[in-house]
């Protein structure tokens, strides 16, 4: 019996362990998801002012209504969307009504229609101000001159077309511009996968508990064999 207690003790500590650590998975999946809820919550408000002060922080996905005119000239940055393949966002400069010059995501063009010719003047954008994480360190440099950008990079792009730093990304415009497809802000891309973690670790704590008796009995049955 005294050579059971060191594996036993063994498997129990270990299981322990695992479960602990499924166990704060599963809270940080509810953490996750209130946090979620609370960006579906902003991005689906009501409408607010441009703001004069700029707090990334505070006016991320905050949602607002513009009126006014999208101007020629473009910026193209590169993208791949699913189920359709390489393409562009068209970040347009846009003028409002009180004489204020924004940055606007006007949605997804496919790679063929690059060039394309584009509505512009009068229209109404509703979107979200976002401050966008596009760049990581394997992101290339913008072809400025090319007009191929890799990344919204907000500040080099409100400098190229002479507009305020700020940046909108329209989930509709009125009226409408035929070829674009808004791709507003969502918590799609957020990742999530503390379910998976937690499953993870409580299936591994499983497995220890197998493997644990599976030791114990392999070794009860081979005492038993050796007795004369």
């Amino acid at each position: 019996m005294k050579r059971l207690i060191a594996p036993l003790l063994f498997g129990l500590i270990g299981t322990a362990i695992l479960i602990s650590l499924g166990v704060w998975q599963v809270q940080r999946l509810a953490w996750k998801e209130g946090i979620l809820a609370q960006i579906e919550e902003r991005i689906s408000g009501p409408a607010e002012p441009l703001p004069r002060v700029v707090d990334p922080e505070a006016q991320r996905y905050q949602p607002v209504a513009l009126e006014g005119e999208i101007e020629p000239g473009e910026l193209h940055v590169l993208v791949s969307v699913k189920r359709q393949g390489p393409g562009y966002r068209i970040i347009a400069p846009f003028e409002t009504e009180n004489g204020r010059r924004v940055l606007v995501d006007r949605g997804f063009v496919p790679e063929a229609a690059r060039d394309a010719t584009r509505r512009t003047g009068p229209t109404e954008v509703s979107g979200n101000l976002h401050w966008t994480d596009d760049r990581t360190s394997s992101t290339p440099e913008n072809d400025v001159e090319g007009n191929i950008w890799f990344a919204r990079d907000i500040a080099p792009m409100a400098e190229a077309l002479g507009t305020e730093p700020l940046l909108v990304i329209a989930r509709a415009e009125t009226p409408p511009a035929p070829g674009i497809a808004p791709l507003p802000v969502s918590t799609q891309g957020i990742p999530n996968d503390h379910l998976q973690y937690a499953i993870t670790w409580f299936s591994l704590a499983a497995i220890w508990i197998a493997m644990t008796l599976a030791y114990i009995l392999r070794g009860s049955f081979a005492r038993k064999e050796v007795r004369p």
